[in-house]
């Protein structure tokens, strides 16, 4: 048998110093989230395959690591399809799974219920940087909340989040799906159409008005119709406030029904601008899409526009879990793009703040073994007063192994020789 020691393609290894990032963040994520009353729920990193593969996870579902049937139930023999041989799958992110477990434990739950879920997740795409195949999401839900008191605090517990972290000048653009219905109905397209429409206004950030509008007009729409579509986002564009914003595009829409989608965003805006504690600005931005199918009412994202990325998002999606609960349940998520953060945070060298400084203690090699004690009482104290405290044998390129050790972050050094 032949053994590799690379990782699965599209999976790393993660050393200490990364590990040790990743368990802070997570820290100040769950911290934060905490004490927005947010409780922490685990489920199953796989799901039976009916569930991931209903129409709830879009182009999502396309990327399923799909689990062989087991035993007796595995013919592959006289198997066509691959629902002859795969039952379930590796679930591609935390709401389908969420929806679930709702829809099962309702009876035991609160209501409204505030979920906290930090996990892995796993897609069959193509690898680059930041983007793996298996990825850690952290998500936070709020279901059984049918009024926008829910996304006001989901965008007030995610801006704050981020700020903890270290993050300042970032964006969390906003949206409603109903709003991008109206706007397109508004303009003449077709309400069965409106989904390829509104796939193609998902580019708009990488290839711009004129991109978008070529697109459309190669697909056959009316030239005169995309311009008026397109002119709707340039009014949006040259406010710079965001109730103002809002109220501009309301304005031009008239009384075409929006189902109440600019009351919505105008009522979450107010309340976010005048509760938030980070440093980021709530921007509302019509050609937000979110590809995610399920969404049903307002959606948002988080922008880093000095890096140009994003690094999370959710939205409301009230259709969501009532397929497996039979009955109808509000919800709305926020999901932060856990892995993005962490890279970012070492492309800027981030230094996890330490309570006290941490303390190698080298022992030389013959150094009496009755004195040991001594030593392992010495470094008790110090870790019960909060310090991080390091026991080893001293090698004999002492230099070097004192300079891994500074590398490692420990500022003190303490030597301890045999005479």
């Amino acid at each position: 048998m032949n053994y590799t020691k690379k990782p699965v393609t599209g999976m790393k290894d993660i050393l200490p110093s990364e590990s040790e990032l990743r368990d802070y963040v997570k820290g100040v994520i769950s911290d934060t989230y905490r004490s927005w009353g947010f409780t922490p729920i685990e489920t199953p990193c796989m799901e039976n395959i009916g569930n991931l593969t209903g129409g709830n996870g879009g182009d999502n579902e396309k990327l399923i690591f799909k689990v062989l049937k087991r035993g007796e139930k595995l013919n592959l023999a006289d198997a066509v399809t691959e629902e002859d041989v795969a039952d379930m799958g590796m679930r591609y992110d935390l709401t389908v799974p969420l929806s679930r477990y709702y829809a099962n434990n309702e009876n035991n739950l609160p209501s409204p219920f505030k979920a906290l879920q930090m996990g892995n997740v796993w897609r069959a795409e193509r690898p680059q940087k930041g983007r793996y195949r298996q990825f850690m999401q952290c998500d936070i839900d709020i279901l059984g909340e049918p009024s926008n008191l829910a996304e006001t605090e989901l965008i007030l517990a995610a801006g704050q989040t981020l700020g903890r972290l270290g993050f300042k000048d970032f964006q969390i653009r906003i949206n409603d799906r109903r709003l991008l219905k109206a706007m397109a109905l508004c303009c003449g397209f077709n309400e069965e159409k409106t989904g390829e429409v509104f796939i193609v206004l998902d580019k708009m950030d990488k290839i711009g008005a004129d991109g978008v509008r070529s697109e459309l007009t190669q697909m056959g729409y009316d030239a005169a119709m995309v311009d008026k579509y397109l002119s709707l986002f340039e009014i949006v564009s040259g406010e710079s406030k965001i109730t103002e914003a809002i109220e501009a595009l309301k304005a031009t829409l008239g009384d075409y029904p929006d189902e109440g989608g600019f009351e919505n965003l105008l009522t979450i805006a107010k309340s976010v601008e005048a509760a938030k504690t980070a440093d980021f600005e709530l921007v509302f931005d019509p050609t937000l899409v979110r590809g995610m199918s399920y969404y049903t009412g307002t959606i948002f994202e988080i922008a880093l526009p000095g890096l140009g990325i994003s690094c999370g998002g959710g939205g409301r999606y009230d259709g969501m879990v009532g397929r497996f609960a039979g009955h109808d349940v509000p919800a709305c998520g926020f999901s932060l793009g856990f892995e993005r953060i962490i890279l970012i945070m070492t492309e800027q060298g981030f230094k996890i703040p330490e309570v006290a400084s941490p303390v190698a203690f080298l022992i030389e090699k013959g150094y009496p073994a009755d004195k040991l004690p001594g030593i392992f009482a010495e470094a008790a104290k110090l870790r019960e007063s909060g310090s991080r405290v390091l026991v080893v044998n001293m090698k004999k390129n002492k230099k070097h192994q004192k300079e891994q050790l500074a590398e490692e972050g420990y500022t003190e050094i303490k030597e301890f020789f045999k005479d």
